[in-house]
Formats: structure tokens, sequence, C-alpha cells
């Protein structure tokens, strides 16, 4: 069973790569984590984003966190598991896909945008929450969550998310973040992915 903790100590960030493409993902693995990055999510609406998955798994070996975002239903859950993620990011809470991507034996982190939704993840099974979007759930949120959720809940807010509130969000109890157009669009070449990975992280360390 993973464990998304360990991977979230030294740089508690997940790299969302949205829209990257195969041919990329040897190079996108090398440069983040050259800058210090451990997580690297490949939302599953991106381009033959399976190959992709598997190409970041086999370039990743056991030093990153490879896993698959946007994933809405079972049969997805299968077939991230065959491309060899080991987590499971969702926009949304759906019981029955974390239940099977726990069964898979993936970390997961669905999405949540309520405290109702946040306690329904939580009893399937939820190793994260991931607040999205993160722009509708701003520090205040997050501090309100803390107060009633398990305390060791991993809150992760997830949109809207740059260098200026990430000290913010901190303050206020998050414990990490997924980073998407702040790090990578697609068609970004990778010394400029490799600008923003450090910036981010050079970000995270300051306001830490």
């Amino acid at each position: 069973m993973t464990d998304l903790r360990p991977w979230l100590k030294d740089l508690p960030l997940i790299a969302i790569l949205r829209g990257i493409t195969p041919v990329d993902a040897e190079a996108a693995i090398d440069t983040l984590e050259a800058a210090g990055w451990r997580v690297v999510e490949v939302p599953l609406n991106s381009p033959d984003a399976l190959e992709t998955l598997k190409r970041m798994v086999k370039r990743a070996g056991d030093r990153l966190l490879i896993g698959a975002g946007t994933v809405l239903n079972v049969a997805q859950v299968n077939a991230i598991a065959a491309a060899g993620a080991k987590l499971m990011v969702a926009p949304n809470c759906v019981p029955d896909v974390i239940r099977a991507a726990k069964a898979k034996g993936m970390a997961t982190a669905p999405g949540v945008a309520t405290p109702t939704e946040a306690f329904q993840a939580l009893d399937a099974g939820a190793d994260a929450l991931k607040m999205f979007p993160g722009e509708m759930l701003p520090p205040v949120a997050v501090k309100a969550w803390r107060a009633v959720l398990p305390p060791e809940t991993l809150l992760l807010p997830v949109g809207g998310v740059a260098p200026d509130n990430i000290a913010a969000y901190l303050k206020a109890g998050a414990d990490g973040f997924g980073i998407g157009g702040s790090v990578y669009k697609p068609g970004m070449a990778i010394p400029e992915l490799a600008a923003r990975a450090k910036a981010l992280a050079d970000a995270f360390r300051n306001a830490h």
C-alpha cells in the first residue's frame, strides 16, 4: 500500500502536468526531480495519457511517486494501475473509485469542495483531500476545515496556488499543494518547466 506522506515530506508539492505528451515524459521527470519534486500527476485528459504515465513510471523508478489525475471511474482506476500508477487523484469524490484505487494499493487524493464531501472521502479510505478548486477554497476555508476534520488529515489545496499565496495556506493548516498551470502548461518547453519548478520549490521553502 502506497503511503503518500513520505513522498511529500521534503517538498509537499504535486506537479500536475495537464496536457503533457509522451515525447516530453522523460525530460519532465528529470527536470522535476532535479528541482526537488517527488510527486508527479498525469491527468487522464492529456493526450495519450496512459503512454505518458508508463514512460514516467519507467523513468522515475522508485525515486518519484507517479500518479494519474482526473480519474473518474473504476475502469480508469484499473487502466492506471496497469500502467504502474501508485497515486490516484480525482477532481471529485466517488467512494467506489476511491475504494477501487485503494484495493490496487494506490494512495488516493479525491477532490472535495465541502466538509460533507471531505468526510465521505475519508470514510471511503482517502489518504489525502484535494481541496478543489482552490480559488473557491481560500486559506480561511482550510482553517475552518482543519477545526473539524481528523487532525491527521492531509489537506492539499489545488487550483490557484502560486508563490504569493503558499505562505497563507500553510499558516491556515494546508499540508501541501497540487500545482498545475503555475508549473506547467501544454506545449511548454522543458527549460521553462525547470525555471517554474525551481521558483515554486524556492517559494515553498521560503514560506515554510
